[in-house]
């Protein structure tokens, strides 16, 4: 199985896969996007969010391309999960770049443009189960702000400092949920409905 955690900046993504990884009781991988470590497209893509790489940031599409290219850098290694026993858990995947091109553009239509390229044309498998993580952005915002006071290596970037794109990227995701996009969703911040749909 591949289940996608999805939600906005300092939703705690991180936080629930580890307490999903913990409580499963069968063994669990876990994949964590942007691979900002190992892919030049996730270092491109981070270096423009924190302005060192001119204008690329203005255009959704291009930063859209990179978080995909990423992700297709790492096919091969969500392949094997596709039709078996396997379970990994995804912080982050492809629902991520459709909801904030969706908020950047304020027009949803682009959510179809990064299903066509992402599914269909880099050929990344489908998710069997998508999380959105329904918290606030309020309180994401805050816990952004608290993570980067302490650790000066998470300094936040421009999609985490822009409170109306958290707040639009919130809406988007909770729209893709409504759709059933890209397949089966559920909304919710407990673990438990997420183990209860492993088992």
């Amino acid at each position: 199985m591949i289940i996608a955690i999805e939600g906005i900046d300092g939703a705690g993504k991180n936080t629930l896969v580890r307490a999903i990884r913990e409580q499963a009781g069968v063994p669990v991988d876990v994949l964590a996007f942007p691979r900002y470590e190992v892919s030049a497209p996730a270092q491109l893509a981070a270096e423009a969010l924190h302005g060192r790489m001119g204008d690329l940031t203005d255009s959704a599409y291009a930063m859209a391309t990179l978080f995909a290219l990423d992700r297709h850098g790492a096919r091969e290694q969500l392949l094997p999960y596709v039709d078996s026993g396997r379970i990994i858990l995804l912080d982050r995947y492809v629902a991520s770049n459709a909801a904030y091109s969706a908020a950047r553009l304020q027009d949803d239509a682009v959510m179809d443009w990064v299903h066509d390229l992402e599914f269909d044309r880099l050929g990344l498998p489908l998710p069997d189960l998508q999380v959105l993580l329904a918290t606030e952005p309020v309180t994401a915002a805050e816990r952004a702000i608290s993570r980067e006071a302490q650790d000066t290596s998470r300094e936040r970037d421009r999609y985490e400092t822009d409170s109306g794109l958290q707040q639009r990227t919130y809406d988007a995701y909770q729209r893709l949920a409504q759709r059933g996009w890209a397949g089966r969703w559920i909304v919710t911040t407990d673990p438990a409905d997420i183990l209860q749909e492993l088992r």
